[in-house]
């Protein structure tokens, strides 16, 4: 009898596209998640594969972005959660405030549908309530509000009310959501791009320092959560020298992780016997 594989993705905002190699690795085998699991950008990701997107699809929208720099800002700036007059009337407000549901109308692949039930794959999302200061899993109902909040960085991205819920992002409580998986497959393969030094003796900018300390936090609950049972496989691709809103080098990032797809390839075969 076949294994069945289930797939989670983290956080790690441009060096989660680092990721896609390994979709890459899964589809060249021939295999297909029964289930998968995202945080922060790598819900997206998780999104766009449950959908039916194939590694490849993937690969070509982000390089399509990213070779874009004109159009993608623009749509950028049609994200902003306030126009400048607003911004006028209250000046202590940050003018660079995004909205996440606009990025998401704005960036997400057409293939992405708006609701969970119609994903090929059955997908978790995972978010942070800032009202009850815990986990949220979403998993049903509307699939692009979810998102939106899984990708809500504080202080860049403005908070998704869901209900009664006021959600941020995902990679505050559940980087990398590997144990909301366990039991619905025989396999769970896990794969973290969070980790990113910043170099020695660099002053990061504002946003970068934001980053940065969310995934100080992130891979304190990440190895936390290694030491209580980890996944059936853990991979870590070779993204770690790029910066975390460097997504106009997604060419750069998928080249670097390019060794992580034969070793998904190998350890996965070996995993599952194939």
């Amino acid at each position: 009898m076949t294994k069945t594989v289930a797939l989670a993705l983290g956080g790690g905002g441009a060096r989660s596209l680092a990721q896609i190699a390994v979709l890459e690795a899964l589809d060249e085998l021939g295999i297909k998640p029964v289930a998968l699991a995202g945080a922060s950008f790598g819900a997206v990701i998780a999104a766009a594969y449950a959908a039916g997107m194939t590694g490849k699809d993937i690969r070509r929208a982000v390089i399509a972005m990213a070779h874009d720099p004109g159009g993608t800002w623009s749509k950028l700036l049609a994200a902003r959660a306030s126009n400048l007059a607003a911004w006028l009337s209250a000046p202590l407000g940050n003018p660079l405030l995004l909205d996440a549901e606009k990025l998401c109308a704005q960036f997400l692949p057409p293939d992405i549908p708006d609701d969970f039930a119609s994903l090929a794959i059955p997908l978790i999302v995972v978010a942070t309530d800032l009202h009850a200061r815990a986990e949220a899993a979403l998993s049903s109902g509307p699939l692009k509000p979810a998102l939106a909040a899984s990708i809500a960085i504080p202080g860049l991205v403005r908070p998704v009310a869901i209900g009664e819920r006021l959600l941020v992002d995902g990679a505050v409580t559940n980087p990398l959501p590997f144990d909301l998986l366990r039991g619905l497959a025989d396999v769970v393969i896990a794969v973290d791009s969070s980790v990113g030094p910043l170099a020695p003796g660099s002053v990061p900018d504002p946003w970068e320092a934001l980053g940065a300390t969310i995934h100080v936090i992130a891979h304190g609950i990440i190895t936390r959560k290694l030491a209580d049972g980890g996944p059936d496989l853990l991979l870590r691709p070779n993204a770690g020298t790029f910066r975390l809103f460097e997504f106009f080098r997604a060419s750069a990032i998928l080249r670097s992780a390019e060794p992580i797809k034969a070793e998904a390839k190998e350890r996965i075969a070996a995993l599952l016997g194939v």
